[in-house]
């Protein structure tokens, strides 16, 4: 008699611990689909954001190339060109991530994992670039821009110069490094300048010797000059360029703990 009532306890028991299981398992997989659709969401704005990143890069390259060109330091376009690498390196990891989490590869979500932590990385770099180079910006602008302009501007060989220096006092609106005055200094003045007291591109209506006159109804008088007007620029940009970077980077400690956590939750891929 007693060994019949034992029968319907055991019975219960394999029946509770079968619903334990599968509840588990219900659970389980109810994580791992949430965290492959915060994935997939994650992998969305990977991609937005690398489009981004590169976005600012080149248009930092190509629309100010100009700009750059008469910076004796490579910094700021090392800057620019780490954010490129990284924002390619951004769109193909998307690729990659939306791979590993429909396959639920563990094998692809590390390599996923360590493609972030690279891009993070760039990113980290880039800014402390930034960061390091805005230090130094005024001494570098001070020491050498005024050099390249009296001494480079319309000087054969040294188009890009000329190109660089018209655009700057034109979308600057300013005149000579430190102020018009500084035209009347270095090779400029004495060999190219056709009686003009400054290039043309300093008037505020550039026409042909238009710079035979200085007075600030015809020229740009701007205290500080293109130094003060350069370096706000430069600072502008490199708070874009620092911005964005952060901005990724942040975006990038999320996709890491998301792959981190649905790593775990995978089962052990078969050898």
């Amino acid at each position: 008699m007693s060994q019949d009532h034992r029968f319907p306890v055991h019975r219960d028991c394999v029946s509770s611990s079968s619903r334990m299981v599968a509840d588990e398992e219900k659970t389980n997989t109810c994580g791992t689909i949430c965290l492959k659709y915060l994935l997939f969401t994650f992998n969305l704005l990977l991609w937005l954001s690398g489009g981004a990143v590169m976005a600012v890069g080149l248009w930092t390259l190509v629309d100010k190339s100009d700009y750059i060109s008469l910076l004796s330091s490579s910094t700021y376009a090392l800057a620019a060109y780490i954010l490129i690498a990284a924002g390619a390196i951004v769109v193909l990891t998307g690729i990659l991530g939306c791979c590993a989490t429909i396959k639920e590869s563990r094998g692809l979500l590390i390599a996923f994992f360590v493609l972030l932590l690279l891009i993070f990385l760039l990113e980290i770099t880039a800014g402390v670039l930034a960061y390091v180079y805005y230090q130094e910006l005024n001494e570098e602008l001070r020491a050498d821009l005024k050099k390249t302009m009296v001494q480079k501007y319309q000087k054969p060989g040294e188009e890009h110069i000329t190109r660089a220096v018209d655009k700057l006092q034109q979308d600057l609106k300013c005149c000579g490094s430190n102020s018009s005055a500084d035209w009347q200094q270095g090779d400029w003045i004495n060999t190219y300048a056709d009686n003009r007291l400054v290039p043309d591109s300093c008037c505020k209506t550039p026409t042909d010797n238009c710079g035979v006159r200085d007075h600030p109804s015809n020229i740009y008088k701007v205290e500080g000059g293109c130094i003060s007007k350069l370096e706000e620029f430069i600072l502008q940009h490199l708070q874009i360029l620092g911005a964005v970077g952060i901005g990724i980077a942040f975006l990038q400690i999320f996709g890491m703990i998301f792959t981190c956590c649905l790593y775990r939750s995978l089962k052990e891929e078969p050898y």
